[in-house]
């Protein structure tokens, strides 16, 4: 008698569903963004100096990626970063160096968050801060906010 069960058929059903498993889950992207002005500084400095940060957080791999441009500054960048936690009006800590060799305008750069820095940048406790000599506690800077 010959069997007509084929038993490698019951089994492509469980492949298929552990490929599906296994394949990589789609994260999801939060866009953010910051208007960089000399009045959102505290103090707020007289400068002509304007720009905007765009960034990009990853939630699944909690890498914060980001451009920022500047123009009309009183000098050469000598410090950039993200500081927080702070609301509006308010200093803090540096969380997030922008590396010294890509202080030129556009600023790129990315960075892994920790989970306390994760929450507080969406929260919105985050800034960032463009220092120049002549400014050297910053010239502008901007809340990061989500982008409309």
């Amino acid at each position: 008698m010959i069997s007509t069960c084929r038993p490698h058929v019951r089994w492509i059903p469980i492949l298929l569903l552990a490929t599906l498993a296994a394949s990589p889950a789609h994260a999801d992207s939060v866009a953010l963004k910051a208007n960089l002005q000399p009045s959102s500084e505290v103090p707020p400095r007289v400068s002509k100096g304007h720009g905007i940060l765009d960034a990009t957080f990853d939630t699944d791999t909690k890498v914060l990626t980001w451009t920022a441009t500047y123009a009309e500054l009183s000098g050469p960048v000598t410090m950039a970063h993200f500081h927080g936690p702070a609301p509006v009006g308010q200093n803090a800590k540096v969380q997030v160096p922008v590396d010294k060799k890509a202080l030129a305008s556009p600023m790129k750069g990315q960075a892994t968050l920790t989970d306390p820095q994760v929450t507080d940048l969406m929260a919105g406790q985050w800034y960032f801060n463009i220092h120049t000599q002549e400014n050297p506690t910053g010239e502008i800077r901007g809340q990061v906010v989500p982008a409309d």
